[in-house]
């Protein structure tokens, strides 16, 4: 996946900012794609000179102006493309996992508090992605939004890293217990 999808993606329901596209990939987009403020900037401007957005000036009286973008039916089109192309099988690239993996032969102390910093910031997630489930679904089951739901993709992909940070904190929290068994003399 490009970055070009993960902006389309974020700019579906609305039209953003470049700052309000930054701050929907903190809280959505974040779960399955990274980018810095700066990253998402230079792709609005590629892609509205592709066509794929639009944007528009708004004058702000008390502020600078400000470029709204939306997607445009070309967009939609490639996403619909993205959308057909087959899927890549994911790839964890994490330096805490090579800080494990390398756990027999270094001093384990400092990756033990990196485990469990990362555990809480696992938890941190999991509350976040938790009311955000809630805030898509309001009154409603899940059972019911899903099958009722105007737009459930944000909510399927929440349910993604909610399933993914559950797992990391449970990896976390087992490997900083076997590690810190370990140098402590006891069993795992």
């Amino acid at each position: 996946m490009a970055l070009r999808h993960a902006v389309l993606a974020a700019l579906l329901d609305e039209e953003l900012s470049g700052y309000q596209l930054a701050k929907s990939f903190d809280l959505g987009v974040a779960n399955f794609w990274h980018a810095l403020p700066q990253q998402l900037y230079a792709e609005l401007a590629k892609l509205e000179a592709d066509g794929l957005v639009s944007g528009r000036e708004v004058v702000q009286e008390t502020r600078p102006n400000k470029r709204l973008f939306k997607v445009t039916d070309e967009g939609l089109a490639e996403l619909e493309r993205f959308a057909e192309s087959s899927a890549k099988p994911s790839m964890l690239r994490d330096d805490l996992a090579v800080k494990v993996q390398s756990s027999d032969l270094v001093d384990t102390a400092a990756v033990i508090v990196q485990l469990r910093e990362r555990a809480e910031f696992a938890r941190a997630k999991i509350a976040l992605f938790e009311s955000l489930l809630l805030k898509f679904r309001g009154e409603r089951s899940e059972e019911a939004y899903l099958r009722e739901g105007e737009r459930i993709g944000p909510y399927l992909t929440c349910l993604g890293g909610l399933v993914f940070e559950r797992g990391y904190l449970e990896w976390c929290e087992r490997i900083a217990g076997i590690l810190q068994a370990r140098r402590d003399g006891g069993e795992a």
